[in-house]
């Protein structure tokens, strides 16, 4: 059956295409959270990602895109990651497991055409895959529920070989570097661009406002702050997120490197003249974040959009995740996880509490009126007016 066809105009002339395709501009990157940073709204994002994740989802809706074609598996079926179905649910289109070629076939900036799993390029079809609705991906997870304990072993796994390599760090605070900003007796808020940061650094403004907490943007967490009207204190991460206007802010800059002392993201620092130090270790930025917060003496730790739960260190996909479970042991009482905040907590006034404020406002003027000289000559002019009123409307009927 021949499916309706609407009209694109402005098209290189207008023509006719299937309802349910997809037409736009193309932007490619094998690194998502780059390609979320530039993509514009309605273009096709084309990636590398093996088992999306919420957090790249997450900023692939924010970025308004058309549609997702991912050269690689988006569920590969070892652990029932969450991208997938938050991109579905959000109405892009995802076509799975085009193949790597497409970063061969297709030169960004030129246009595509999506139909069911088919991706043209003109007239050339350049890639095919998987097109994902809700009931594939629902069965896709249901499967990848199977490999859960394998998934739990590996994470044991890589949990006992992180605490051979980093028990220094993570028992006495070895390779720690000397930092300028000043932690010790105060709280320290760290935040990373993950779950519900937004809506989480929202709630806690009187919490900042109140307590003036230490400011530690991670990577691409430093421009979340920045977004929400503050200036990062220190800013700790591989630099591979975070803006070169926000690395210029003037912010402490701690380069996280490899355990054997190589940093990627240096040669970016000492690029824009900023000076930095380095951090090497096998864990997660945000693990060091919140060890260097520890070590130098915060007494609170505050985190903002870090990884708390098991479904969230599998869904983020990586062995180094283990780190994160040893350091929330390492932090201890001290760390306070902010996440959901912004769903328990709404600062939403109820409308009872709305009619009772406008009705005690009213009964104090009426009260400051009564007790004043000016409000009682008010009320003696209200008071004539009101006579004369009645009196005309007297007249009127007698």
């Amino acid at each position: 059956m021949r499916l309706p066809t609407l009209r694109l105009p402005g098209r290189r002339g207008d023509r006719e295409v299937a309802a349910d395709t997809i037409v736009g501009t193309v932007k490619l990157d094998r690194r998502t959270k780059r390609l979320a940073a530039r993509i514009n709204p309605g273009q096709i994002a084309v990636i590398n990602h093996m088992d999306i994740d919420r957090v790249a989802a997450d900023s692939l809706v924010a970025a308004e895109v058309a549609a997702v074609v991912n050269a690689k598996p988006s569920i590969s079926g070892r652990y029932p990651n969450l991208g997938p179905e938050v991109l579905v649910n959000a109405g892009i289109a995802v076509i799975d497991n085009v193949g790597e070629e497409i970063f061969d076939e297709v030169r960004e900036g030129s246009e595509l055409r999506i139909v069911d799993g088919d991706v043209y390029s003109g007239e050339t079809l350049v890639a095919s895959g998987q097109r994902y609705d809700a009931e594939s991906v629902a069965a896709a997870m249901a499967d990848a529920r199977e490999g859960l304990s394998v998934q739990l072993e590996a994470f044991a796994a890589n949990t006992m070989e992180y605490l051979k390599r980093e028990r220094e760090l993570l028992l006495d605070g070895v390779g720690i570097p000397d930092v300028d900003t000043e932690f010790a007796g105060r709280h320290c808020l760290i935040v990373v661009r993950g779950y519900d940061y937004k809506e989480d650094l929202e709630v806690l403004r009187p919490y900042i406002r109140e307590f003036k907490p230490v400011l530690v943007g991670v990577d691409g967490g430093a421009d979340a702050l920045v977004e929400a009207g503050y200036t990062p204190d220190m800013i700790v991460g591989d630099m591979d997120s975070a803006s070169d206007d926000v690395l210029r802010c003037g912010a402490e800059i701690v380069v996280h490197a490899y355990s054997d002392g190589r940093a990627p993201g240096l040669p970016r620092v000492e690029k824009l003249g900023v000076p930095a130090k380095t951090f090497p270790a096998a864990a997660t930025s945000e693990d060091i974040a919140m060890l260097m917060a520890d070590e130098k003496g915060a007494t609170m730790i505050v985190a903002v959009g870090t990884h708390a739960t098991l479904v969230e260190f599998l869904d983020k996909g990586r062995a180094g995740m283990a780190s994160t479970f040893l350091t929330r042991l390492r932090v201890g009482g001290k760390l306070v996880d902010a996440k959901g905040v912004s769903r328990l907590y709404k600062q939403n006034v109820p409308v009872s509490a709305m009619v009772l404020l406008v009705l005690s406002a009213v009964a104090a003027m009426a009260a400051a009126i009564g007790v004043s000289t000016v409000g009682q000559a008010f009320l003696e002019v209200v008071a004539d007016w009101w006579d004369g009123l009645i009196f005309q409307i007297q007249r009127l009927f007698s």
